[in-house]
Formats: C-alpha cells, structure tokens, sequence
C-alpha cells in the first residue's frame, strides 16, 4: 500500500473513531499519535519519499496528524462529560481547561535521536565523570605538556584538586572504556563538556556533545565515511551529502572535518552556510596507535576510529535556531514550540 493510500485509510479511520470511556481514548491517542502509532509510523517512512512528492504528501501528514489530534480532544471532552454529568455550554462554574502538559528540552530530543540512531547499528552507550583528572581528559589522548587546551584559558581547572579540570571532551569516557574492556568496542559518549569560551550567539561555555569510538581488527576510514554517511542521512534524509576535509587533532591519526551539504538553502549558498552550500558538523579520525597502546591496546593488532560532534550544532541545523543562547534561557514561549516534536519522540 502506498503512503498515500495508507494516508487515506488513517484519515477515514480518524473521521469514524469513537470512544465512551477514558481508557478507550487513551487506547486511540496511543495508537494513533503515540511514539510506536500510525500516525508517527507516518512521518518515519515519509523521510524515503521523492522529493517532488514531499510538498503535497508533507501536507496531508499535517492535515492528519492535526485531525487525529482534535479527534482526540474531541473524545477526550466527550468522555469527561459523560462521566461528570452534562456540562451546560458557557456554565461560569464549569472548571478552566488549563494545558499543564510539558516536553522534552530541544536539545535532549535531538541528543536522543543521535543516540538512537547509532545504536541500531550496534553502538552501546557509555558516561563518565564530567570534573576528570590530566591522564583521562589530555595525557591518554595524546595532547603534549604544552598544548594550548591545558592553559587555563582554554580550560576550567579544579582550584585546590591537583591535576583535576571539567572535561573538554567526552573523549575521556572513550578511554575509559578502552582502559576497562578489551575490543572489540563500539561506543558513544553522549554528555556535557566545559570550555572557557565566551558566551555568544555561536558559542557556549558548556554545551553538550556525542562522541563515538570502534576498535577491532581491520577497522577502516572506509568503516568510518559509511557509518557517518549513514548517520547524517538518517538525521537529515536521504538526500544529504557528506564531505571530509583533512584536519589534525592529537587523538587521531589521519583525521578530517565533516561537512555535511546545507539543509537550509540545499546547495546554492546562504548566510547559514556562509554561502559555500556546506555546513561542518564533526571531527573525526583513526585512532592514534600511540592512544591505544596508552590504554594498554595493542596497536599492531587493533585498529579503530573515532568521532565526535556538538549536539547543539545539529540541533541548529535541525530546528534552524540562530542563537545557542536560547537553548539555556529557559523562555517557556521558546521550549513550547517543540512540543510537537517531544510528543512524536
């Protein structure tokens, strides 16, 4: 059955829903709208249509999804009412309907879809410690005595605890990993990092990132480009393109920047993009040999690669918000607007 027939059939299916008890609309709103409901099943299998279907089918899903939603409403007030007794229209005493329902942060959402994504295709999820020690957070991944990441400029020490700082990177949970379990290891690292950074509409002191790492043998940058070409395309939809530039970090070894094609102005420029037609997204790279043999790995028998990127940077390019600070200001008139998105999630 098609997408459109299978639209079709919903939207009948919504015009005809009935329900007497509060147990039997729930039993519609989960079916319908829940995070496993047709509707939601919808929009999933809606990101392989072709691109000069999207406009019309994009709509019909919203028209649908809005129907089921008011259908709900409707039953819901219907089984209210039919259990309180009736409800004259315009009664001065009959109880304010107040929407106290609340939603998942933005940037957990999408922090969620990340982790998702990546742990269909295998990848366990790890944490560790957000104050870390020297060994953990720059000695193990190769950063020199005098790597600029270890002044305090660029970093927040821990007064009064030696060697100890809030991690730069959730990098130091990859060497945990590697320290404590031997491969093969397939990981990411989702969680808070802290850089002594100015706070601007591009920048934060804090903000969050996911980190990914897989050591086995044989492990290639082929391995590498697929597992992140798959990752942006389930993101952001088939269309999306990838492209990686050499780069250097101390922890790697050849590493690249990738950039991903612009979802904003699809390729011709925009101030987003900086009117190259591509946005950079993450770092990422072989692992160095000399960081495997730090966490006791053999390098003449294992390989791997790592990963690592901003969540806030998807979230701009996912929700196209102009300015990192929003995310932290807590304004109740910005969160509501991804209610939607947290109730599909």
């Amino acid at each position: 059955m098609s997408l459109s027939e299978r639209i079709a059939a919903l939207e009948e299916e919504v015009r005809n829903a009935a329900a007497r008890t509060a147990d039997e609309v729930e039993r519609f709103r989960v079916a319908m709208l829940g995070r496993n409901g047709a509707v939601t099943a919808l929009f999933d299998d809606f990101k392989q249509v072709a691109a000069e279907e999207k406009r019309a089918l994009g709509q019909r899903l919203n028209q649908l999804k809005q129907s089921a939603q008011a259908r709900w409403e409707e039953l819901k007030q219907a089984s209210e009412t039919g259990a309180g007794g009736a409800v004259q229209e315009g009664d001065p005493t009959r109880p304010a309907a107040i929407d106290a329902a609340g939603s998942l942060h933005p940037i957990t959402l999408v922090r969620q879809r990340i982790v998702d994504t990546f742990a269909r295709i295998g990848f366990t999820v790890s944490q560790g410690p957000e104050v870390e020690d020297d060994h953990h957070n720059f000695s193990a991944l190769n950063f020199p005595p005098d790597h600029p990441a270890r002044d305090m400029q660029d970093t927040f020490f821990v007064e009064g605890a030696g060697q100890y700082a809030l991690r730069t990177h959730t990098s130091s949970v990859q060497v945990r990993v590697m320290e404590g379990s031997k491969p093969p290891i397939r990981t990411i690292s989702p969680g808070r990092v802290y850089r002594n950074e100015a706070i601007s509409a591009r920048a934060h002191c804090m903000f969050h990132q996911v980190e990914g790492l897989y050591v086995d043998k044989g492990v290639s940058f082929a391995e590498l480009k697929g597992t992140l070409d798959h990752f942006v395309k389930s993101m952001f939809g088939p269309d999306v393109r990838i492209r990686m530039r050499p780069s250097y970090f101390p922890f790697t070894e050849p590493s690249a920047e990738v950039d991903m094609s612009c979802t904003i102005c699809g390729g011709p420029g925009c101030t987003v993009c900086k009117h190259s037609g591509w946005v950079e997204i993450m770092g990422c790279g072989m692992v160095d040999p000399a960081v495997l043999a730090n966490c006791g790995i053999d390098p003449e028998v294992y390989s791997g690669y790592a990963f690592g990127m901003g969540v806030e940077r998807i979230a701009q390019l996912t929700y196209r918000v102009p300015d990192l600070r929003l995310y932290w200001e807590n304004d109740v008139r910005f969160l509501e607007q991804f209610r939607a998105d947290a109730f599909r999630s």
